[in-house]
């Protein structure tokens, strides 16, 4: 299958969407955006030479490819096939047979799999692409992507994936991708919850928080939060680490979803799931996902 070529669709100019839209314009991929909120697409094109559709359906009538970074898969569904799926005034309704739709969203699989069925009706190739880093990876081109899907299209897709991560995974058929993003997100955002009890149960002992993080990340309770989060953006009081409790329940709910479809173990996903719904109740689904610190010190 050849490389992609022609205009690419970008659908989505949010936090992550804008470095990984941007990379690919400096790569000389020819982007053709779209995003809900004019002003993000006014103030990229503005940086960058891209063009900027001023419909969905117009982007999809330009473009051979589509990339979709939006929230989550109700967003996705409604930019690629319209209001219920009737495929008006959507990016999909004027795709060409054999055009290719890679959602890099944090979607979820069974969503994905029900759309894989849309598409190939229409003759339209369809893969799942989430990617993991967050957003200072994603301006740097250092993501993870999982992919999920036919492996000819994602060899079609690679030089496309390495000018966005430096580590590209084939995870499995259709929805793979979407599947293991959540199941990763939950392991991440568990262990989250886990060293926040910790320094704040130390703290409340008598120790200090800095040393607590010290002696986990010489030890074996070393992890992602431990390393990279709680100095940086948690003791720090900083709260600005890019990523929404919001959207971090989603993914904790998907990732509950795919362990209930499958009949699996899930019962600290449950607990962890309602954790992080009180905490999104709490704060805002718009606050930094490293603000359950400070929800996590009101527990008693």
């Amino acid at each position: 299958m050849n490389a992609i070529s022609g205009k690419i669709g970008f659908v989505g100019i949010g936090a992550m969407g804008t470095p990984m839209a941007a990379n690919l314009a400096k790569a000389g991929y020819k982007l053709v955006i779209y995003d809900i909120d004019a002003t993000r697409t006014t103030a990229f094109a503005s940086a960058h030479e891209v063009e900027v559709a001023p419909s969905l359906a117009e982007l999809g009538k330009q473009c051979g490819t589509v990339i979709t970074m939006l929230p989550d898969d109700k967003a996705v569904c409604k930019a690629l096939c319209g209001e219920t799926n009737n495929f008006q005034n959507c990016a999909v309704a004027n795709l060409k047979v054999g055009s290719t739709v890679i959602d890099m969203s944090s979607s979820s699989p069974v969503s994905t799999r029900e759309l894989g069925r849309l598409f190939a009706a229409r003759g339209v190739k369809f893969i799942d692409a989430p990617v993991s880093g967050g957003v200072k990876r994603a301006v740097t081109a250092e993501l993870a992507i999982m992919v999920g899907g036919d492996g000819a299209v994602l060899e079609a897709c690679r030089p496309l994936f390495e000018k966005l991560g430096n580590q590209i995974f084939h995870a499995g058929p259709l929805g793979a991708g979407h599947a293991i993003k959540a199941l990763n997100n939950y392991v991440s955002a568990a262990g989250l919850v886990a060293a926040c009890e910790a320094v704040i149960v130390g703290q409340r002992f008598g120790l200090d928080p800095n040393v607590i993080v010290d002696v986990l990340n010489a030890s074996s309770g070393m992890n992602n939060t431990t390393k990279i989060k709680m100095k940086q953006f948690m003791l720090s009081g900083a709260f600005n680490a890019g990523f929404t409790t919001g959207l971090m329940a989603k993914d904790l709910r998907t990732a509950l979803e795919v362990a209930r479809e499958v009949h699996g173990p899930s019962g600290l996903a449950q607990h962890c799931v309602e954790i992080w719904n009180e905490a999104e109740s709490a704060l805002g689904p718009a606050a930094d996902h490293t603000a359950i610190y400070k929800f996590l010190e009101r527990a008693e």
